[in-house]
């Protein structure tokens, strides 16, 4: 679970953001005179006096030592210019009205995230209704994930649908050269996996239900990777030890905030906790072997595989379809040899 640090001299404050962010941020409480005992988190919120000029140039002096990308946010006096002022001056990266409402501390955490969907206009006015769906659809994910909020499920009932339909008329080779025109290489994976799950859901004969579920299975699959940060999601080179560790969580994320989500199918929250995992063991979060992988869940991860290995990245070519394929069959062991198989008459030249 992600960790902010609180800094305050008030326990009573720290107990209720606790009690707020409950199931998605774990707080941290650091008293004003602690500081020196503990370092900044990722996420960081300062409760403080800023009239009383004692402790904090302490203070300021502290949150040098924040993580890279980091954000320390300030709880000010709603329109009181001189503690924004006083707080920026600090180093705060952003302020947030007292009393701290968790959902306007949510955006201002997340809101680096916000900005990588863009618009879905272009997608649609080139008559790509079911790309402009899934990205809606993911947008509404993504935001609601990053807010502690319940899944629109009829929302994405209805774009899953759009896409099963693009997936039929337009053919996978279409749904794949059309997304990785996006500019984020969150969005394009997300899209990637949504259409290629569609296309193989289709192969298998599935019904159309279970083709929509598979639709929806992609959406929400990496919705986990709302809470990692915007630099390492979309940082132009390969990631170091220490991102890839953080960046390995994203399954649980994803699971702690769909928790909530009303009438979620358990089959999709399995999904979205081990589309990772290897029948082999190799996998994670959970190393699980075969007889504990559902049939969707390993088909899902084929399909994540796939997507990641023929999608656009700053640092790499895509693969031909081909030589993605060339790629899964060496992985062996790792995916369903059935599946894998099969898989073979779902791709176009992409």
């Amino acid at each position: 679970m992600n960790q902010l640090a609180f800094v305050s001299d008030s326990t009573f404050d720290a107990q209720r953001l606790r009690r707020q962010l409950a199931g998605l941020v774990e707080v941290r409480f650091i008293g004003l005179a602690d500081l020196h005992r503990a370092k900044p988190d990722r996420f960081t919120v300062v409760s403080a006096n800023l009239g009383n000029a004692s402790g904090l140039l302490d203070l300021k002096e502290w949150m040098k030592s924040k993580p890279k990308g980091g954000k320390v946010i300030f709880a000010t006096q709603p329109g009181s210019r001189f503690e924004a002022t006083q707080a920026y001056a600090l180093g705060a990266t952003d302020v947030v009205s007292t009393p701290i409402d968790a959902k306007e501390l949510l955006q201002k955490i997340w809101s680096d995230f916000a900005v990588l969907a863009g618009d879905s206009s272009e997608f649609a006015a080139q008559g790509h209704q079911g790309v402009a769906a899934a990205h809606d659809g993911l947008q509404a994910i993504f935001t609601t994930a990053c807010l502690g909020e319940a899944c629109d499920t009829s929302k994405i009932g209805s774009a899953s649908a759009a896409v099963v339909d693009e997936i039929e008329s337009k053919g996978l080779s279409s749904w794949i050269d059309t997304v990785r025109k996006h500019h984020s290489q969150t969005y394009q994976h997300c899209l990637l996996v949504t259409g290629v799950a569609a296309a193989f859901g289709r192969h298998l004969g599935l019904r159309a239900a279970d083709r929509n579920r598979l639709s929806v299975a992609g959406m929400l699959h990496d919705v986990g990777k709302a809470m990692v940060p915007v630099a390492i999601l979309e940082k132009p080179r390969a990631l170091d030890p220490d991102e890839m560790a953080l960046m390995r969580k994203h399954p649980e994320y994803g699971v702690q905030v769909l928790k909530c989500g009303v009438g979620l199918q358990p089959e999709l929250l399995d999904i979205v906790a081990h589309h990772h995992e290897y029948l082999d063991g190799s996998g994670y979060p959970h190393g699980l072997h075969a007889a504990e992988i559902s049939d969707l869940v390993r088909i899902t991860t084929i399909c994540d595989v796939y997507s990641a290995l023929v999608e656009k990245r700053a640092y790499k070519p895509p693969l031909s379809s081909q030589k993605a394929y060339e790629t899964i069959l060496e992985m062996g062991p790792k995916l369903d040899k059935d599946l894998v198989r099969e898989f073979s008459f779902v791709m176009k030249p992409a």
